[in-house]
């Protein structure tokens, strides 16, 4: 194939954000055409790994509840149509010392936006939690219901399956190598050919600051890890009885991860603040798993958080990431532009969120009102955004 296609929007990757938002495109009935460099639903970026977390209690910030809601509301949906189910609301525990961030930014996300959870002191933690390890009389928990897991390969194939059934075209296996500002759109630039669009959604993920030089993200290398019990463990750690969990050990050394599920073992991982990511070219990003430097000390943390698991675990595969200055998306217009929207800086927790991205994408695209604030989102809390964008080449 070659030559020149248009379109109204174009989207460049087809991951969480990029899935998304030609879904709810496509559901506005706006000509939309995506692009991913490899299959739908590939392991080779930030969007696979089986399963992620899902909250509505996110004590990453309190805004990000409504997006978790809306998330939540298009997921559901979407499985009434299509027979499936996309989250599974099997509970997550965040258990920390009161005034840490698992405790504390939790409750404060649920008071802000009226979620109802429930308070668990260390006696109760004990009680209805043994897999865990000791837990000192200073730690507490917040238990939300409504949360859990999520599937990051079979919501992005949904979400493409249903963009394709409402019109959108997809182009996979298409690399982007450029992107080009024209004076009323955009041109992207492909290794087969040229779509020439209204607007583009950047969502490429560690991709992105390729196509944006100077965007303030590190995409960072993030291998994933399965366990599994001991021989002779006493308790059991299926998902129902080993939920979701985000559980800070002494000395702020924080786990996430969520018992055996849909056939898939214990998932275990450690918070992407931690300084063992290591920084990455998303082109050239290693994909070897390294036992002794990868997993040693998320061995010695799962040793001490979860007795009756196997430190050495069970499966690993590479993912990558990207990190923003705040640890907060960038969902906007960069320097007001009409002609670009960005959706990056995952940061690890930004699949929970993904159809919600969409929407808020699909509907500052087409000028509707968005459905919450997202201006804590806004790219333009850096300058470097809109000074990436301006930098883009000029085509005729």
């Amino acid at each position: 194939m070659s030559g020149v296609i248009t379109a109204r929007v174009a989207v460049v990757g087809l991951g969480a954000f990029g899935s998304s938002a030609l879904w709810r495109l496509a559901a506005r009935g706006v000509d939309a055409v995506g692009i991913d460099r490899y299959g739908v639903g590939h392991h080779l970026g930030s969007t696979h790994g089986a399963t992620r977390l899902f909250r509505i209690a996110c004590q990453e910030h309190e805004g990000l509840t409504p997006i978790a809601r809306a998330s939540l509301r298009l997921w559901a949906e979407l499985g009434e149509r299509n027979g499936e189910e996309y989250v599974r609301q099997s509970g997550c525990l965040s258990t920390a010392a009161a005034h840490e961030a698992p405790v504390a930014g939790t409750l404060a996300a649920a008071s802000a936006a009226d979620v109802e959870v429930e308070r668990l002191d260390a006696a109760t933690l004990r009680s209805r939690f043994p897999q865990y390890g000791a837990i000192g009389d200073g730690t507490e928990g917040v238990w939300d219901p409504g949360a859990g897991i999520c599937y990051p390969e079979k919501n992005v194939r949904a979400h493409v399956a249903e963009a394709r059934r409402l019109g959108a075209r997809v182009l996979t296996d298409t690399r982007v190598t450029g992107v080009e500002l024209l004076e009323h759109g955009v041109r992207v630039r492909t290794s087969t050919l040229t779509i020439e669009a209204e607007q583009v959604i950047l969502a490429a993920g560690a991709w992105n600051p390729k196509l944006l030089p100077g965007l303030p993200v590190r995409p960072l290398r993030m291998p994933l890890f399965w366990f599994r019990p001991r021989e002779g463990a006493r308790h059991s750690y299926e998902l129902e009885d080993f939920p979701a969990f985000i559980h800070q050990l002494p000395g702020e050394r924080l786990l996430w991860g969520h018992g055996a599920a849909d056939g898939h073992g214990i998932k275990v991982g450690v918070d992407v603040d931690d300084d063992g990511f290591a920084d990455t070219d998303a082109d050239e990003v290693d994909r070897y798993i390294h036992p002794r430097n990868d997993a040693a000390r998320l061995s010695s943390w799962v040793e001490e958080a979860f007795p009756e698991l196997d430190p050495v675990p069970d499966k690993a595969i590479p993912c990558m990431i990207t990190a923003s200055p705040d640890g907060q998306f960038l969902v906007g217009r960069p320097g007001a532009d009409p002609r670009v929207l960005l959706a990056s800086g995952d940061h690890g927790h930004g699949f929970k969120h993904a159809a919600g991205i969409g929407e808020l994408l699909a509907q500052l695209a087409v000028g509707e009102e968005p459905y919450c604030d997202a201006s804590f989102l806004d790219p333009d809390r850096f300058e470097e955004c809109a000074e990436a964008v301006a930098a883009l080449p000029r085509g005729a």
